[in-house]
């Protein structure tokens, strides 16, 4: 059976998400770097089409770089979903250098398109 996890938001350290597919209560591995993470809340929706789930972001996972918390089917082992946090200082080079080079297609299109103006004598 196909499960399908869908983020409904992050707000004050928790993740929140629907899971479908499941006619039973699910049983969720959340893991970030290897250990469990504790607090994982699964409760029915309401209308029974599927389950909402809780996930505290363990303090740790809030770090410089890229963070990943793996969401998995305990029983088959699916990886359902993961939650990525990017943060700090080591990304700033990333962003820097891609802007740079935004500016300087920018750059290169102004040129190309005054070039075009000047030959079809557009003003």
């Amino acid at each position: 059976m196909t499960h399908t996890l869908i983020k409904t938001r992050m707000i004050a350290g928790r993740w929140e998400g629907i899971l479908t597919g499941p006619d039973t209560e699910p049983v969720l591995s959340v893991t970030y770097l290897g250990a469990a993470v504790p607090g994982v809340i699964v409760a029915a929706l309401p209308d029974q089409s599927g389950w909402h789930i809780g996930i505290p972001v363990p303090a740790e996972a809030v770090a410089d770089g890229v963070q990943t918390i793996l969401i998995t089917d305990a029983a088959t082992g699916m990886r359902l979903g993961d939650i990525t946090l990017i943060a700090g200082d080591p990304l700033d080079g990333d962003i820097r250098a891609e802007l740079s080079l935004v500016r300087a297609e920018l750059d290169m299109l102004k040129r190309a398109f005054r070039r075009h103006c000047v030959d079809t004598g557009a003003a």
